[in-house]
This record gives C-alpha cells, structure tokens and sequence, in this order.
C-alpha cells in the first residue's frame, strides 16, 4: 500500500521528485513533487501518451499551446498525447502533489484470423 501523502521532504527541495506507484506496458501512475519548479524557456512537453492529473495540494500555472490554466488543489485536467504544455511555476508553500496518470490505448490487432466456412 502507498501514501500519497507519505514521505514528503520537510525542506524545500531543487528538482522535482517523482514516485512511480504502478506501471506496465499500457499505464503508469505518479505521484510528482513540485516546489518552485517551472519548465526551462522555450521548453515543451510533447508526449507520446495521455495523461490525466490531479493537484492534490499547491498551486501551479501551466501554459498550454492556446492557453494559460491556473490548478489548485483539487483541480485536474486531461493532457492528450503530443498536446504541447509547459510548467510557468509551482507554489512551494505548500508544495505542489500532483498525481499523474500516463497510458497509452492498446493498438487493436492488425492481423486479421481467417476462419474456414
């Protein structure tokens, strides 16, 4: 069993830290620590897979290709796979918790069975 509360640095910290609670080929799930850390200029996520998140505690402001959201605690939002977003900033008191749900659909059979009548 895991805490998502559990284990929280008691300083302030330089990178983000990032927990892995469940993965395999098709999903992975994360909790991710955040204080004060933002993306570096000109930087972008482009994923391959979807992911969901939810901000458990903190605020933060991301920057999307056509927008700026601002999360709290709470809040969550859906990221489709190659949409481009950025980290502008993460509060550190109290640091942020996300959770973070990445995965990927299963890619149907390309193979089709021939079945004699």
């Amino acid at each position: 069993m895991n805490s998502l509360f559990e284990s929280l640095p008691s300083a302030l910290f330089e990178e983000e830290i990032t927990t892995v609670f469940h993965q395999d080929k098709h999903i992975r799930i994360e909790r991710i620590l955040s204080c004060g850390q933002s993306s570096p200029d000109g930087f972008w996520y482009d994923q391959i897979e979807d992911e969901w998140i939810v901000l458990l505690q903190g605020t933060s402001t991301l920057e999307l290709e056509t927008q700026v959201i601002t999360l709290q605690a709470g809040d969550t939002l859906f990221l489709p796979k190659h949409q481009k977003h950025r980290i502008i900033q993460t509060s550190s008191q109290p640091i942020c918790i996300w959770l973070c749900v990445f995965y990927q659909e299963e890619k149907p059979n390309e193979t089709k069975e021939i079945r004699p009548h």
